[in-house]
């Protein structure tokens, strides 16, 4: 029978879960096995309390983030590399690691090892810290038995990918803070600046222009019917969340941020790079062209470039080589092609994609410079927009005031 249990590790830390036994005397010696200390054993139901639904919960809203999942990874290769045993390697990640989250799932991974698991299986149930990537080449170095060297190669990919994600979060970021401000400028400005003076402008018998009228109008109905204005911005946010989430709402996404003019070439190359990166370190660790591809399409990080591997799969299934189906397919550049094609006949197909992947990472860092100096000009003319139109707002009645006075 199935109890569930409440027990402390030797770590100090608490953990929850269900364990198969013929008592509790029974559920409480595998526990003391385990190294666990039990402290409430229950038959069959849910051992929570009310503060454990908190920490739960709080568990669930802790998320582990790249940085923190690339310094396990080099703890983990540091101590392998030493000849320490995976227990061991796991007791002395749960004792160093402060995200609980993280911690949770070492403890878990810890129990599994314990239980006769292998390391891909132990990894593979947790997709949500180890995407099929990772748990692949832990797959791969655990059957060759250079676990060592493909950790070597795993963690050379997440840096890799962490410095291109903080490259574009960076040139992002300044324009990001400045629509920002514009956004809160234009509200302030239209509840509680233009009110004033529309007060004023009123009282006086003349004609407001066209701009103070938009801004007196769209203040009146923000004041007026702000729970529709409420409601709608709800709805399209919840219908964009939940429609961008779905297959074909992730390709419409996709393939429309790609075709954007100055946001576009970015991702295109920064996929680039990923692709070839991730497929020289998939085909230098042994893993066959076909899972290679299966993995891309679940890593590349984009529905309508993963689409594209799809169909690559397919054509490979019929005995075709890679190169031939990439030049049917959207997205991938004339000199990506032909670069796959030479490694492809010459065996060196690692090799040349690790040229394009070098390649493609001073494109990125270019396109990304070009995007940054790109934006700055499209800012500014926004700011324009809105200073301008707030201006005339306001200045455009006084002005015609003046005349009548005069």
């Amino acid at each position: 029978m199935e109890f569930s249990y409440k027990a402390l590790t030797e770590s100090g830390s608490t953990i929850t879960g269900n364990i198969e036994a013929e008592s509790r005397d029974d559920a409480s010696e595998k526990l003391l096995s385990r190294g666990y200390i039990p402290q409430k054993i229950a038959r069959g139901g849910s051992t929570s309390t009310g503060s454990e639904f908190w920490e739960n919960l709080q568990m669930s809203l802790t998320r582990v983030t790249a940085q923190e999942l690339l310094l396990f990874t080099k703890q983990f290769r540091t101590m392998f590399r030493s000849g320490i045993s995976i227990l061991e390697i796991f007791d002395t990640l749960e004792n160093q690691t402060e995200n609980p989250k993280l911690q949770k799932i070492i403890i878990e991974m810890k129990e599994d090892i314990n239980q006769g698991e292998s390391l891909y299986n132990a990894f593979s149930k947790h997709p949500e810290m180890f995407s099929d990537l990772y748990c692949s080449m832990i797959r791969a170095g655990e059957t060759s038995g250079a676990l060592s060297d493909v950790m070597d190669k795993l963690i050379s990919l997440l840096e890799h990918e962490n410095k291109i994600k903080s490259d574009i979060r960076s040139a992002l970021q300044y324009p990001m803070i400045v629509v920002l401000a514009l956004g809160i400028a234009f509200f302030v400005l239209l509840t509680y600046v233009i009110p004033k003076f529309a007060n004023i402008f009123k009282s006086m018998d003349i004609t407001l222009p066209l701009p103070t009228q938009i801004a007196i109008y769209i203040n009146h109905f923000l004041t007026n019917y702000w729970y529709i204005c409420l409601a709608a911005l709800i709805a399209v946010i919840l219908s964009c969340y939940y429609f961008f989430r779905s297959k074909e709402g992730k390709y419409i996404l996709h393939h429309a941020l790609l075709r954007i003019p100055i946001i576009g070439p970015v991702m295109q190359k920064s996929a680039m790079s990923r692709f070839a990166s991730i497929f020289a370190l998939l085909q230098a660790s042994g893993v066959s062209v076909l899972n290679s591809l299966n993995i891309l399409s679940n890593t590349i990080g984009n529905k309508a470039i993963s689409e594209e591997f799809d169909r690559i799969h397919e054509k490979l299934q019929e005995g075709k080589g890679i190169s031939e189906p990439l030049k049917y397919a959207h997205f991938f550049p004339p000199m990506v092609i032909n670069m796959i094609s030479i490694g492809e006949e010459s065996g060196n197909l690692d090799e040349m994609l690790q040229e394009i992947s070098s390649h493609y990472d001073e494109e990125v860092a270019y396109a990304v410079s070009k995007m940054t100096t790109n934006l700055g000009p499209i800012l500014i003319v926004g700011l324009a927009f809105v200073v301008g139109f707030f201006a005339l707002s306001i200045f455009l009645p006084m002005w015609d005031l003046t005349q009548a006075v005069q």
